[in-house]
């Protein structure tokens, strides 16, 4: 379905004008040849359905009066970079606007495109903008009052617009309410305009025409993941199980599984506690419709007893899974498969950056003793649900409520126009919560935009957040904190594995980009760095450590002595980040010159070999244990 255009970041799409439907693989099975359309990166294009479908149909008509172009037809989002939600709009083989949800007004809008000015051009009754005789070229051209013609329509500024000029059609952004739009200097920002062409519409389509239309594509993908799992399993006495979370990747994860094994199905599943009650029942229906084995495992108050302690989980600090989903699941695996288990998962590289790079074989580290097999890794969400639908698979009814993602309800990864959305269906979880995180603002001295703005979903914030801060003229006030401290969460202990674990969390004061850290823990090994979500991952020999920006640090090794020291030496390096005071001792005792100094420690990747000289060197190791405090 997508080439990938990495100079602009776009990808290549196929559409079938007859099918009306995007084609999943090079032909659609009517033969006509499919015609190509670009979208963004990273292109998890999936189908809208349910309440996604009614949203974008109110909106269009909000907007221009009709919802006529799109009635019946397949629609298509696709999810790009934002502050909240921004999908891209397709439908007829264009992207024809983008759907944003203000984090201010708590509302989602439309903004159109060039496409969506051309396909509503005949059918729009209100917001309509026609211009005079204006010459030279428009696009991007700002457009004073007394050119506009005729204004057809009751907007306010920063609304979108059709443009119309003779046999021109385009698009606009509205710099004023339409009432005082021709007094204006500055009336109306052209984005885009071209010839009145129309766009050739798709026939009606529904899901149906997707499956059909896309099957022999599927069927190969399903071949394919199929092959992949007997392949591994083939003679393997290990007990096969397959992690079932009660969403769509979990389900189509079941669909290859259950016709790739020849045993009865064992599902896992765990209760964090913060299921949404949908879920729960979901999972438990499915498994007796299907006569399934199920294996649950439950966290019951483990959040709530927690969340004291570690304050609102975040995007950048998940403690929640570790002690809701992670701990629960290596019990009862340890339990139910002493002698381990392979899990069949529903992980897929597009979900996120932790899982670009996760092959069809993998672990957890946090969660011994067994297997993960990731058949589906490579799929996107289109193909996804055609799969779902192609089998008659039952999914989770929250995805017709227009929930991209199901996860804990109060999921700090959500979106906050899922928040809204958990507030509409289910009013009392989302109060409980909201009233929490006032209390926790209003006790660490926090405005009360650290709950409206949804700032709580950051330890630290990144640049998109301080940057959306700014455009507010909002200062948010950053948790206190005093001198580095150490708060142990679990000491160096034995896992089930048979391996060794410490888990803390280190305060410190940020002087420099959390990035820093990756050049001091270069030199104990090697580092992989994401700048995006602020999480180191360091390897020496067998021990593991993952930094977050956060604070939170974890290590796992196969010794009890390892496990302790590489703990001591990741928050040393943390420190090193943070407090370098540029002496340049470390640079000139490195051997290998790959240290520089530049605003603190700087290091060439390709010249250190982690000997560890320039650590032994450093003031700030030396007086280590007067530094940070233990608590």
């Amino acid at each position: 379905m997508v080439r990938s255009n990495i100079a602009n970041a776009k990808k290549k799409c196929l559409w079938c004008d007859f099918c009306g439907t995007i084609v999943l693989g090079k032909k659609c099975i009517c033969g006509n040849n499919p015609r190509e359309f670009e979208i963004n990166s990273p292109g998890d294009i999936r189908p809208c359905i349910g309440e996604s479908t009614d949203l974008i149909l109110s909106l269009f008509k909000k907007e221009f009066g009709t919802d006529t172009p799109l009635r019946g037809k397949m629609i298509f989002l696709n999810k790009v970079p934002g502050d909240d939600r921004v999908d891209e709009i397709i439908a007829h083989g264009a992207v024809i606007g983008i759907i944003k949800f203000d984090l201010i007004k708590k509302c989602f809008s439309i903004e159109l495109r060039q496409s969506g000015a051309k396909i509503f051009n005949s059918y729009a009754s209100k917001n309509i903008i026609t211009l005079g005789s204006i010459p030279g070229h428009l696009k991007g051209k700002l457009v004073a009052g007394k050119d506009i013609k005729d204004v057809v329509g009751d907007f306010e500024e920063g609304s979108y617009a059709i443009i119309r000029k003779g046999e021109k059609v385009g698009v606009g952004v509205v710099l004023g309410n339409s009432s005082s739009l021709k007094e204006m200097k500055k009336a109306v920002k052209i984005r885009d305009i071209g010839d009145n062409k129309n766009i050739l519409l798709s026939p009606n389509s529904d899901r149906e025409h997707f499956v059909r239309s896309n099957r022999k594509y599927l069927k190969k993908i399903e071949s394919d993941a199929i092959h992949n799992i007997k392949s591994f399993i083939d003679q393997k006495k290990t007990p096969i199980t397959i992690s079932f979370s009660g969403g769509k990747d979990s389900l189509a994860a079941y669909g290859v599984a259950s016709k790739a094994l020849k045993t009865k199905i064992d599902l896992l599943f765990v209760d964090t506690g913060l299921e949404f009650p949908e879920t729960v029942e979901y999972v438990k229906n499915f498994v007796r419709k299907n006569n399934l084995r199920l294996h649950e495992a439950q966290a019951n108050n483990a959040f709530h007893n927690n969340v004291d302690i570690f304050g609102p989980p975040a995007k950048d600090f998940r403690w929640c899974c570790k002690v809701c989903k992670l701990g629960p699941m290596t019990d009862m695996i340890s339990k139910d498969y002493p002698n381990g288990t392979i899990t069949v998962e529903g992980n897929r590289m597009m979900e996120s950056f932790t899982r670009l790079k996760i092959g069809f074989i993998s672990s957890n580290p946090f969660v011994p003793n067994q297997t993960i097999l990731n058949p589906v890794r490579t799929w996107n969400a289109s193909e996804i649900w055609g799969y779902i639908w192609m089998n008659e698979l039952e999914y989770n009814p929250l995805y017709e409520k227009d929930f991209e993602r199901i996860g804990c309800y109060l999921c700090a990864s959500c979106l906050a126009s899922e928040w809204k959305n958990t507030e509409r269906i289910h009013p009392e979880l989302y109060r409980d919560w909201i009233n929490y995180l006032y209390k926790y603002a209003d006790r660490h001295g926090l405005s009360k935009e650290f709950v409206d703005m949804e700032f709580w979903r950051w330890k630290v914030l990144p640049p998109k957040m301080i940057n959306f801060a700014k455009n507010i003229n909002l200062k948010i006030k950053p948790i206190s904190t005093e001198e580095p401290s150490i708060k142990m969460l679990k000491g160096a202990s034995s896992c089930a594995s048979g391996g060794f674990s410490v888990e803390a969390i280190v305060n410190i004061s940020r002087v420099r980009n959390f990035s820093a850290v990756k050049y001091a823990l270069k030199t104990i090994g090697d580092v992989r760095y994401s700048d995006e979500f602020e999480v180191a991952l360091l390897k020496n020999g067998n021990t593991t450590v993952k930094m977050f920006g956060g604070g939170q640090i974890s290590v796992i090794s196969k010794s009890f002595e390892d496990a302790k020291l590489m703990f001591e030496r990741a928050v040393k390096a943390l420190l090193r980040s943070q407090m370098c005071t540029s002496c340049g001792i470390c640079a000139k005792k490195c051997p290998k010159h790959a240290i520089t100094i530049n605003n603190g420690l700087h290091v060439n990747f390709n010249k250190c070999v982690s000997c560890g000289k320039c650590e032994t060197s450093c003031m700030i190791v030396h007086y280590y244990n007067k530094i940070i405090v233990n608590r």
